[in-house]
């Protein structure tokens, strides 16, 4: 469609498509036209075509918007709450607690809005979500102008929001319902973990994904002691419980998956599930190392995820993913182990895919949604400038994102929330953290 204007055309120094891999275009130019990416080119062809908005970006880098793909959004609430704890007492005598204290409607609705300002400025342009009210959550996802997967909640003990799994099930079954055909929603399904939902729900949620061809969303192997206790209670690792139980498949997202023997590995390949890393939460927790080189080589689809902000504690896909790319040199006892390019290929187009999203987004595509972020590259602590990817990963911050546009539209604009208003929502956080402090 030549003769159609391009809503706008994007200048930068550099573009890196993602896809094809290892790919930086200099001097090329990125159309948009009602949502979608129009038009890849040159500079000098790009400027041929008529646009109504055109944006110079000197120095920066055009990349498709990171794509996190596992948290807890509002639980950016008790950020820093419970810090310096092994995973069973953080879990049990203070997370658990809290929730049911203080979890109710209005808390999903302030801790997801934090959260959400919090990737946008990022460079975050979906992320996926699992936790206790999810119609709250996908309301705010809705106001935002941010893409997301939102993941119902099960576990064998009442939550809040949910008297039990059926009832979960249930509100999950009517959201889905709702939101099928949304543009920037998707809602999957979110058992807890093998040692908190129980065969019988298991099975349930693996028939009604089939049905729904509905994502499932799970911590997986989180630790050590889980796969002890599964093999004392179960005779049975619990991902070998999980594929015995028919989940495992394309559609499947381990969250985790610190701890992976040859039999695990066989079992991801042979049905094509992802694993999202999460590197930073696990080493805070001190709950072991996913093994993301092997898995890589093996042909897993690995994306990765900054986890709750109760756990990390901050929401930065970009450091999260530094941190996993020098990781996995150490695990791998490999310097050339999870190179740059790799690494915001799993902070992009892996995400997408293992959220049923690559065909829409993860990567600079003509028809593809414009979902971007353009970070500055020409900072101080950047220079000089070999391999533009290079210094992203490891040199940049998310101070460097300065824009970010999710289906053409701009949410961060030279730094500034364009939707959100962000003095309003650290003081709402201010607010709660003083309440809860006070328990």
């Amino acid at each position: 469609m030549p003769h159609v204007p391009l809503d706008l055309l994007l200048l930068p120094t550099w573009l890196v498509p993602v896809e094809p891999a290892g790919v930086v275009l200099h001097e090329h130019g990125l159309g948009i036209r009602d949502g979608r990416i129009a038009l890849i080119a040159p500079r000098a062809e790009a400027l041929k075509h008529k646009a109504l908005e055109v944006r110079e970006l000197p120095g920066r880098l055009l990349a498709p918007g990171l794509v996190n793909a596992h948290g807890h959004a509002a639980m950016s609430l008790f950020r820093g709450m419970a810090d310096e704890l092994p995973l069973g007492d953080w879990l049990e005598q203070h997370i658990w607690p809290a929730e049911a204290k203080w979890v109710d409607e209005q808390f999903i609705l302030d801790g997801t809005e934090l959260a959400i300002a919090e990737q946008l400025k990022g460079g975050i342009t979906c992320f996926s979500d699992m936790y206790f009210f999810p119609e709250v959550a996908s309301e705010m996802v809705h106001k935002s102008g941010i893409r997301a997967q939102i993941s119902i909640p099960v576990l064998d003990f009442p939550i809040p929001g949910a008297r039990d799994a059926d009832e979960a099930l249930h509100k999950g079954l009517a959201l889905f319902d709702d939101l099928k055909h949304h543009p920037r929603l998707s809602v999957a399904f979110g058992p807890h973990a093998p040692y908190t939902v129980s065969d019988d729900k298991l099975e349930n949620i693996r028939q009604l994904a089939e049905e729904l061809d509905a994502g499932i969303h799970m911590h997986v192997h989180e630790t050590a002691f889980e796969v002890q206790q599964s093999l004392q209670l179960h005779g049975e690792r619990p991902l070998a419980r999980l594929a015995r139980l028919g989940l495992l498949g394309p559609r499947f997202q381990a969250v985790h998956m610190t701890q992976i023997d040859d039999e695990d590995l066989a079992l991801l390949v042979a049905s094509n599930s992802s694993v999202i890393h999460c590197p930073e939460s696990n080493l805070k927790l001190a709950c072991g190392f996913c093994p993301v080189e092997m898995l890589w080589q093996a042909g897993v689809n690995v994306a990765i995820g900054t986890d709750g902000a109760a756990s990390n504690n901050d929401l930065d896909l970009l450091g999260e993913t530094r941190t996993a790319a020098l990781l996995a040199k150490a695990v791998a006892g490999s310097a050339s182990a999870l190179d740059a390019h790799r690494a915001l290929r799993m902070a992009t187009l892996n995400g997408a895919r293992a959220l049923g999203l690559d065909e829409r987004i993860g990567s600079l595509e003509v028809g593809k949604a414009a979902d971007l972020v353009a970070f500055n590259l020409s900072g101080l602590a950047q220079q000089p400038i070999y391999d533009p990817v290079s210094q992203l990963i490891y040199t940049c911050n998310r101070d460097c994102v300065e824009d970010v546009w999710v289906g053409g539209k701009h949410l961060l604009d030279g730094g500034r929330l364009t939707r959100l208003d962000e003095q309003r929502i650290i003081a709402n956080a201010r607010a709660w953290g003083a309440k809860i402090a006070r328990r």
